[in-house]
């Protein structure tokens, strides 16, 4: 506790950079979540937020706001005064929305740090007769595959489609209203696969619902030694994350964005944030400031040559 004091009376003796002598942060902060209560952006959320306050010495609040496909939220927090009072979660999708006419820019945010990542996942039945991602890709190539993702335009429909377009194979995205949903309909068999984050295909595999065939990550999952990533398969640099890290309006202040960017690094390799995210299935990942907003950057890029805009 006594590092954590001292921190948080380092970090309040920036200048607030708001043209005032207040020192920054000198009231509560609310973090924006562009999904409802109890998904996996607010689980995340609450856990940086509980893990951020004693190293700040204020309140983070955490208000939900979805909506829009997260467009709403982001939308608001675009629209606030750069002060740092105010910041988001910013999930995958503020790379993919301007993509999809929405009115989301990278360009209008300060990015922070990046805090997690919940790798992508291509499962099947527990009684399918695809036993490999190769059995898989070799059906595919003979007949369309239907593939069950967490809705129109996510960040799970356009890892089929990756996959789609590197291996040639046929097939049809199937969507659902989020990742839980596209499990439920692999688990029913009700879809020949589905792609969903790590955190929400780990509870079906330890049930034995399921069968996951490859990952779309540069690394193995500790939950998941025995399933192959994209690169071990033989499919190249075929990474999807569902991953996410906070950010605030354009044009935050230097002072504000080093004594966030500070705070958010030892929040997140606080045990208890660790926990939570572990717990959940996904991977704590940290970025700072710098390293997030290039590589927001060129997922952007990425995305708008996936996207076709």
């Amino acid at each position: 506790m006594a590092t954590l004091a001292a921190s948080a009376l380092a970090l309040t003796a920036c200048s607030s950079g708001g043209g005032d002598d207040q020192a920054y942060p000198s009231g509560d902060i609310t973090l924006i979540v562009q999904a409802a209560a109890g998904g996996g952006s607010d689980l995340t959320s609450r856990a940086l937020a509980a893990a951020l306050e004693p190293v700040l010495g204020v309140s983070v609040i955490v208000e939900n706001r979805p909506g829009a496909s997260g467009s709403t939220a982001m939308q608001y927090v675009r629209d606030q005064k750069p002060d740092g009072y105010t910041v988001g979660f910013g999930p995958v999708e503020i790379a993919m929305l301007g993509h999809q006419n929405y009115d989301v820019d990278p360009a209008d945010f300060t990015f922070l740090s990046q805090i997690m990542n919940a790798p992508g996942v291509l499962s099947v039945p527990a009684d399918s007769p695809y036993e490999t991602i190769d059995d898989f890709i070799a059906a595919g190539k003979d007949s369309p595959l239907s593939i069950a993702n967490s809705g129109s335009g996510s960040i799970w429909e356009v890892a089929a489609l990756g996959l789609a377009e590197e291996t040639g194979i046929q097939v049809n995205p199937v969507p659902f209203d989020g990742g839980g949903p596209a499990i439920a309909a692999v688990i029913g068999s009700q879809v020949d696969a589905g792609v969903a984050g790590s955190g929400e295909t780990l509870a079906a595999m330890n049930e034995g619902q399921i069968k996951p065939l490859v990952v779309f990550n540069d690394e193995p999952l500790a939950d998941m030694p025995d399933v192959p990533t994209a690169a071990e398969a033989g499919l190249g640099d075929l990474a999807f994350g569902g991953w996410g890290g906070i950010y605030g309006p354009d044009d935050l202040p230097e002072d504000v964005v080093s004594a966030l960017e500070e705070a958010i690094g030892q929040a997140v390799a606080s045990p208890e944030y660790e926990k939570t995210v572990t717990n959940s299935g996904n991977l704590v990942v940290h970025h700072d400031a710098a390293e997030f907003g290039s590589f927001v950057a060129d997922e952007y890029e990425r995305f708008g040559g996936l996207l076709g805009s």
